[in-house]
């Protein structure tokens, strides 16, 4: 999952190319937001009405699932499914090492143990093969994270699932629409998880978050966990939160769930367009698209070999010509401080760690233009060719 407290879509005064733009994107739909924006302040339903239900019902469809429940973020989405899973204070969950935290502050703030796993150098997602290994007697659920837009290798981590009885949850809040052999991400596993944050794929106008099931249990006891545990008006079944995507939100992410698809055909051609322009520099390595496969491009995060100072060098040189880039992420969670009781120490994850030495993210929006891709290009190529 991707959250950043200075959203990178406001450019630096002067900026060539900035790594992204929200503005551009709200300008081709501002008549659009404005009329649904009407509606609302003539409905004055802001909370778990028509505009909720529908997104629920639109996304479900749209990703192959059978159900979906509407929650305040991205983070409560992962919390909120790993609570409906079973995961209780004291039990483990396997997740991978290089994710945003929020992967594992959800695990955390039930009281579960964050069981980290390595990851493959090219999709930069769980290995299914070290999976098994970090198993334990306590461990109730596996976290697969779809990141920058590239699916996980689910078969696998699903066989691994169903043949140990433990649900796998899918965070997906970086790659909606991404597609794995012939299935969609986030409606595989017993959970997936959405983010609406508004730098993502398909971003909100603030925060807001989906899971999705295809179990009709599940997603009935979903939408009473969010909402207090009410079954019915102030009669509680269990505990729950308060954690309800807004009607403005839904009605905003409807909206531009009907231009999603023109934005992920956008992303792909500039990342083909980034590949042929990139793929000969010298210690550069493009992101790779598994051929059973479709990438969205959350980000397009290339790999600078040489480690961080190379690629902290490389990055001033884009900063002092206005090109935007940002590093998703620079630690990876077993050497962030608030897991160092986890002990795992420096070295145990190599490739997550070499990961976070040599990942750096190039601007990535669908107005980006050719000539805008070029210069990027040109000035990564004169930086690397320093």
């Amino acid at each position: 999952m991707t959250t950043q407290a200075r959203q990178p879509n406001v450019p630096h005064v002067g900026a060539a190319v900035p790594m992204l733009d929200l503005r551009a994107q709200h300008a081709s739909l501002a008549s659009e937001i404005r009329a649904v924006m009407d509606a609302l302040l003539d409905s004055q339903h802001w909370i778990l009405g028509a505009e909720g239900t529908a997104l629920e019902q639109e996304l479900a469809h749209f990703l192959g699932a059978r159900f979906a429940a509407g929650v305040a973020s991205g983070t409560d989405a992962l919390m909120l499914a790993l609570y409906a899973a079973g995961v209780s204070a004291g039990d483990d969950v396997v997740l991978p090492a290089f994710t945003f935290i929020a992967t594992a502050s959800a695990v955390s703030a039930l009281g579960a143990r964050p069981v980290l796993v390595d990851i493959e150098p090219e999709t930069f997602a769980i290995d299914p093969q070290r999976i098994e290994s970090r198993i334990t007697p306590k461990t109730t659920a596996i976290i697969a994270v779809h990141l920058f837009g590239h699916a996980a290798e689910m078969d696998p981590i699903l066989e691994i699932g169903k043949r140990r009885g433990i649900p796998v949850i899918e965070d997906n809040a970086q790659s909606i629409g991404a597609v794995y052999r012939g299935r969609k991400t986030g409606a595989m596993g017993a959970f997936g998880c959405l983010s609406f944050y508004p730098t993502k794929n398909l971003g909100a106008y603030g925060d807001g978050g989906m899971i999705l099931t295809n179990s009709e249990e599940d997603v009935e006891r979903l939408r009473r966990l969010r909402n207090h545990g009410q079954e019915d008006r102030y009669s509680s079944r269990e505990r729950g939160w308060n954690s309800r995507l807004d009607e403005v939100q839904a009605a905003i992410l409807r909206v531009k769930l009907r231009h999603l698809p023109a934005w992920t055909t956008a992303r792909r051609r500039h990342a083909k367009q980034y590949g042929e322009l990139l793929r000969d520099l010298p210690g550069i390595r493009v992101p790779i698209e598994r051929g059973d496969c479709e990438h969205v491009y959350s980000v397009y995060t290339i790999r600078v070999e040489g480690g961080a100072q190379r690629r902290e060098k490389i990055q001033r040189h884009l900063a002092a010509r206005g090109i935007g880039s940002m590093i998703y992420y620079p630690i990876p969670l077993h050497l962030q401080p608030a897991y160092r009781a986890l002990g795992v120490a420096r070295g145990e994850l190599p490739d997550s760690e070499r990961a976070a030495d040599e990942v750096l993210s190039l601007p990535m929006f669908a107005e980006l233009t050719e000539d805008q891709i070029a210069r990027v290009a040109e000035t990564l190529s004169e930086a690397v060719r320093q």
